[in-house]
């Protein structure tokens, strides 16, 4: 959603014109999202580079004003925020007929494009990202904020795996409620304002009212997905999907592979309830159940690496053993055998 990596061999830049937003100037088009285009842009106050959301053409005057008001929305209940593992906002404005936020540049991809490019997570990386983003959103549910479109797109990863939760576009205060009315799921969905089918909630795909449960349960999917390989629900017909989100309880992650650990398929699976109440209370009782997992394995390998020290040790020091008790063997028979000799001349 704000930049990515570029690829290998990466096509020449397209380059636009300079123009100006707010005190921003804009400059290379970095790529377009579901409400607008990312750019490119300079803040000429602190000198720094920043990306530039602008608000897609919407048609008819009163979608324009409810979009234009979820954009702003996006920068209120993110720019609130001051969290490692949450993009930085900097400013807001509609001026001169352009809406726009400008947010932290941030360098890597989305975790949506790193699965499909073939990128594979190992269970301890699936562990750190889904527990950093789950204290990120325990921070923004403690200050009233719920994401409410938690997906893979939305999971921005950095160079050193860090993860940081990008686009607030459909973030509210819980005591918000949309204009118009309308709170449908399939008005939500075809809209693009309110979440994404394949990581909905129940509650959302139901079109019930949510809270912050609703992230704990978007984000056990996209655990789901990257320990899987797989989306917990698939289907083409949205209907369908919806009927599936609402009902259906998948396959647990450990059925799916037996390579992954029961513990972190629990976490999946009890992060995915569909009732609220069963799920993790809240958003930091996820991420403990991930970090304890995480300091359970830091445990073993320790233990695993000790058990391997000892046994290198115990074995250097047996050959040495060995050879003093052959000496020992070999100077007792030695010793035999002179006195054997002795007495036979002795005799004779």
């Amino acid at each position: 959603m704000i930049t990515n990596l570029p690829p290998p061999n990466p096509p020449v830049a397209k380059k636009l014109p300079i123009r100006r937003v707010g005190r921003f100037s804009v400059t290379d088009k970095l790529g377009k999202g579901s409400n607008g285009t990312v750019f490119l842009g300079h803040d000429p106050v602190i000198d720094r580079s920043v990306a530039i959301k602008i608000l897609g053409a919407v048609i008819g005057v009163a979608d324009k004003k409810q979009q234009e008001q979820h954009f702003i929305n996006e920068a209120r209940a993110a720019g609130r925020l001051s969290h490692p593992n949450i993009v930085t906002i900097y400013d807001a404005s509609n001026e001169g007929g352009t809406t726009f936020i400008a947010m932290e540049f941030l360098q890597g991809q989305d975790l949506r494009e790193l699965m499909a490019g073939g990128k594979r997570f190992d269970i301890i990386e699936i562990s750190n990202i889904i527990s950093k983003v789950a204290e990120a959103l325990a921070y923004a549910h403690e200050n009233g904020v719920i994401h409410r479109d938690i997906k893979p797109a939305n999971i921005f990863i950095l160079p050193n795996n860090q993860p940081k939760v990008v686009d607030f576009g459909i973030a509210r205060a819980p005591n918000r409620v949309l204009e118009g009315g309308d709170n449908s799921a399939h008005t939500l969905f075809n809209n693009n304002i309110m979440g994404t089918p394949n990581y909905m909630s129940p509650e959302q795909a139901m079109g019930k009212p949510v809270n912050a449960l609703t992230d704990v349960y978007s984000l056990g999917a996209v655990m789901y997905e990257m320990l899987t390989l797989q989306k917990p629900f698939q289907s083409n017909d949205i209907d369908k999907l919806l009927q599936q989100i609402a009902s259906k309880i998948p396959k647990s992650p450990s059925e799916v592979s037996a390579k992954i650990p029961e513990k972190l398929s629990f976490i999946v699976m009890k992060a995915m309830q569909k009732d609220p109440v069963s799920r993790y209370s809240s958003a930091a009782e996820m991420a403990l159940a991930l970090n304890k997992f995480l300091a359970r394995d830091k445990r073993l390998k320790r233990k695993r690496l000790q058990n391997s020290q000892e046994s290198s040790k115990q074995y250097s020091q047996t050959p040495g053993k060995s050879a003093m008790f052959w000496l020992s063997v070999f100077l007792l028979l030695v010793a035999v055998g002179a006195v054997i000799a002795t007495l036979r001349r002795s005799i004779n």
